[in-house]
């Protein structure tokens, strides 16, 4: 009789009941990690001042970090989903810690775009496989655990600002230094939730009853072309939801100091609003849609934030500060919706379903930023901020997503 070990099958839910200790390691350090990606964009109005760098600069530095991401992430995926691999979430730590010491010591452009790129390769390592345990950990509660694990990225990336206002503003591009630390933290984390990841892949599978697998295949009640067209939906819904958060963390604080006349230190405060709102509406997501069904909450996510995002390039400053925290807030409920339900649509591609929907994500606002920092200088930061204020309404889309009844697995 063979000995040999048989490792669960990639996507396979393992654990009966939800794993909150891991769900919460995770988004510790996802909170770590996005806190570090943050400075990238926290250090802009700074980055700008101290290099005289254009708008168009600023936005190849966005796009240098998602871009490399955005293709790296679904090849890890899709890696995963053959070989799963515990050790390589502490490693993309790793990457991303190099890339912190690059960029606060970067004299120059050139050397900040490789730092950023390093970060970018940390990040495309650290999210298909940390979207993975977090399914693994879900047990029947697949929409709080994504929502858990994706808050903490929320929330370390609505930190960008503060730390932009109390620190780089006073020390310069050297402060990033600091985050050196966070990511030896992140690190040790990461080595604990592979212990764990590995222990799952090498449990036995529990048994399961003939109607039991008859439901294993949550796609079963919909054809080929019907799943194709749902994520294509999905993904133009991910490109609306990114490109205007891209203009948000991008170019929302140089519109501010255009004109409203802020300083660089009081517009960041307004950013952290935006983020800090866009943190609880990812928290909130996640059971709401575990309640009221994933396509109902994705549909008001996107469609929802139109009025308010429309509104926003129109008001005075107090009422654009509110239009952007209600915007932020409503369209943040709606990404990690948006993974589990593509996870569902294709249940045995855990790994390349979230290395593609949070490769797209990064892709799309790498993109955006380049994209809208050229139109930025050929126009201005507030023809910009009206331009992508009509995004949200490709939310439109989500009536013709297949409705959760016809998507939902075996959990």
């Amino acid at each position: 009789m063979s000995t040999k070990k048989k490792f669960n099958q990639p996507g396979s839910n393992t654990a009966s009941a939800t794993v909150y200790p891991i769900l919460f390691a995770i988004s510790i350090v996802h909170l770590l990690n996005d806190t570090m990606q943050s400075t990238v964009s926290a250090l802009f109005p700074v980055l700008k001042d101290e290099l005289s760098l254009s708008y168009t600069q600023i936005g190849m530095i966005a796009l240098a970090m998602n871009l490399t991401s955005s293709i790296l992430q679904p090849l890890v995926g899709q890696f995963s989903d053959r070989r799963p691999t515990p050790m390589i979430l502490p490693l993309g730590v790793c990457f991303t810690l190099l890339g912190i010491l690059m960029l606060a010591l970067a004299p120059h452009y050139a050397l900040i775009l490789t730092a950023v790129t390093a970060i970018g390769i940390g990040s495309a390592i650290f999210h298909p496989e940390s979207s993975r345990v977090a399914y693994l950990a879900a047990g029947p509660r697949r929409g709080l655990a994504q929502s858990i694990f994706q808050v903490g990225g929320n929330i370390g990336s609505s930190l960008g600002p503060i730390i932009t206002a109390v620190l780089f503003v006073k020390i310069g591009q050297f402060g990033v230094i600091w985050f050196s630390f966070a990511a030896l933290a992140a690190i040790a984390i990461q080595i604990y939730v592979a212990r764990w990841y590995k222990e799952q892949q090498l449990a036995p599978r529990p048994s399961r009853s003939p109607r039991q697998a008859s439901q294993m295949n949550p796609a079963s009640a919909l054809t080929r072309r019907q799943i194709s067209w749902a994520i294509v939906i999905l993904v133009f819904l991910v490109i609306s939801k990114n490109v205007y958060m891209a203009s948000m963390t991008s170019y929302y604080t140089f519109y501010l100091i255009h004109d409203y006349g802020l300083s660089v230190s009081q517009s960041q405060w307004f950013l952290f609003a935006f983020l800090a709102a866009a943190a609880a509406g990812t928290f909130l997501g996640g059971p709401m849609a575990d309640r009221f069904g994933r396509r109902n909450i994705i549909w008001f996510s996107i469609l929802g934030t139109a009025p308010f995002s429309i509104i926003l390039p129109f008001t005075d400053l107090f009422w654009s500060a509110g239009m952007a925290i209600l915007a932020g807030f409503i369209l943040s409920s709606a990404f990690s919706i948006i993974v589990v339900y593509a996870q569902e649509l294709l249940p045995g591609k855990i790994g390349m379903i979230s290395g593609l929907f949070f490769g797209l994500a990064f892709g799309v606002g790498g993109l955006g930023s380049a994209v809208l920092g050229t139109v930025a200088d050929a126009t201005s930061i507030a023809f910009v901020m009206k331009l992508c204020s009509y995004l949200p309404l490709l939310g439109l889309l989500a009536v013709w997503l297949p409705k959760d009844e016809q998507v939902r697995g075996y959990a």
